[in-house]
């Protein structure tokens, strides 16, 4: 095994570099995975550009981006390796929100609060490299029939997952997904997947809007574009038009903007559940009408990462209830990964879900 690596080591705002470094070494706990393929996060946007801090000491650098990402197992350590639950050659899927299994929020199942979090590509070396260490705890294996390029998609989905589960939908629903980007398509499908009645997609952007209705939406609003056929002046009032009044008895909001989640509620019909996705800005501050959210006894539920879902989530993919690949709309190099970055927050040429493949 080749003892350095090509790594691509972010430093401070805007300052990344393709490296050789060594191939990192691995702990009784830990499994090496060669890596094959890695998306490009909102959060990964939001730390290239100096936006939000890292996770370590300082909040900088030096260290390797990348959290949403899959490969083949290259080396074992001696703890998953005693129990049989890893070979080299597999091939498996990173969880990077690791926890320590021995504080109180992860003895009560809320593994996402866990006071002692490991995350690759936020606290250590990430995905953006040819190697990556992660505890075998946050390890899972890849179905046969998943392709590496679906797989670097399954912690995404996961949290999908994790904020579909909490609409609580019962089969016949109207359910609202407001915002059209890789997760917002990737819960359309599961809306389907749970049963939902009708799906509708909310948007500013038409040709997401219009791959939402690919994977399964019923009705597109926009509601920014006056040009566009799916232009929706008043969404409530559009809603109420195509429910027959009823509204919205599910609204989920992958969008970060608060006017977003205002939005979902207003929406929102009596006994309606809304469930918070996207992050908001530091300080923001949600303002809804009380009355009228007391009265039409609506609820509100937040939902942070993917606690206790990614076998649920895997099995998913595996039995074809959700889609993955086609959401990937460009594939670049690593050495073009701090391009890529730049390319995705500007936009260019439309782009959907980035990866980069190794």
């Amino acid at each position: 095994m080749a003892e350095t690596m090509r790594a691509q080591v972010f430093y401070e705002k805007e300052k990344m570099s393709l490296e050789e470094v060594a191939v990192p070494e691995i702990g009784a706990d830990d499994v090496l995975v060669k890596v094959k393929d890695v998306g490009i996060c909102g959060s990964d946007i939001s730390y290239y550009f100096g936006m939000s801090p890292l996770g370590t000491d300082s909040g900088k650098g030096p260290m390797v981006l990348g959290h949403e990402f899959t490969g083949i197992v290259a080396k074992v350590g001696k703890i998953p390796a005693t129990k049989g639950l890893f070979k080299e050659g597999d091939r498996v899927v990173v969880n990077p929100v690791q926890h320590c299994n021995a504080c109180p929020a992860c003895a009560s199942g809320n593994t996402h609060t866990c006071q002692n979090l490991s995350v690759p590509g936020v606290t250590t070396d990430g995905g953006f490299a040819e190697y990556c260490v992660s505890n075998y705890t946050g390890l899972f294996k890849l179905p046969d029939n998943v392709s590496f390029q679906a797989g670097a998609m399954t912690e995404p989905l996961a949290c999908a997952v994790n904020g579909m589960n909490k609409l609580d939908i019962e089969p016949g629903q109207f359910v609202t997904v407001i915002g059209p980007g890789a997760i917002g398509m990737m819960m359309v499908q599961i809306a389907r997947a749970y049963g939902a009645g009708k799906v509708a997609l909310v948007g500013t952007r038409d040709y997401r809007l219009e791959k939402g209705r690919e994977y399964g939406a019923d009705y597109l609003f926009n509601t920014k574009d006056e040009k566009s056929p799916y232009y929706a002046k008043d969404l409530k009032e559009a809603l109420a038009d195509v429910t027959h009044g009823r509204l919205a008895e599910r609204v989920i909001v992958p969008a970060g903007p608060n006017e977003a989640f205002e939005t979902g509620v207003e929406i929102a019909g009596e006994t309606g559940i809304i469930v918070h996705f996207g992050l908001p800005d530091e300080g923001a501050v949600f303002k809804i009408p009380a009355l009228s959210f007391h009265t039409m006894d609506k609820q509100i539920r937040s939902a942070w990462l993917a606690p206790m879902v990614w076998p649920q989530t895997i099995r998913m993919v595996e039995e074809g209830l959700v889609e993955l690949e086609s959401l990937v709309t460009h594939v670049r190099p690593l050495e073009e990964t701090g391009q890529a970055i730049v390319d995705l927050r500007n936009r260019v040429d439309d782009p959907m879900k980035v990866e980069i493949e190794m």
